[in-house]
């Protein structure tokens, strides 16, 4: 594992600016044309399947997902080849009220020849959320 791959190093940033919300230095790290699908396929944060593609959708995204909710990422694994790089993550998250969820997936970045991530894919179902306990 390559820890000055620049997808490794986009991937490290994204974390950093959702676990802190700082949405416009998170939007600033993608592509125009970038798209998320988090998680991959239909679900009820992508009802199509199709992932949210461009700077407009990737912004509804953080407003809709990552805004009311506070989110905490661990890393238990990465690997990195050319410029992608795949995590082993459990996420967190603190919905409003308090309720906290942790979910743990595969999730891999994708970047392009400025650094710029492209790709951002969640390998995970909704039935994998599970709640955590007190």
């Amino acid at each position: 594992m390559n820890r000055d791959n620049p997808a490794y190093k986009a991937s490290r940033k994204s974390w950093d600016c959702v676990q802190n919300h700082r949405k416009e230095d998170w939007l600033a790290l993608f592509a125009d044309n970038a798209c998320i699908e988090d998680p991959i396929g239909k679900s009820m944060l992508d009802p199509v399947g199709e992932g949210h593609r461009g700077k407009a959708a990737i912004e509804r995204f953080w407003d809709q997902n990552i805004a009311p909710n506070r989110i905490e990422v661990t890393c238990h694994r990465s690997w990195t080849a050319a410029a992608e790089v795949a995590h082993l993550l459990t996420l967190t998250t603190t919905l409003p009220g308090d309720h906290k969820v942790a979910v743990e997936a595969v999730f891999t970045y994708a970047v392009d020849a400025d650094g710029f991530i492209t790709n951002l894919r969640g390998y995970w179902e909704m039935s994998d959320i599970a709640p955590v306990k007190p």
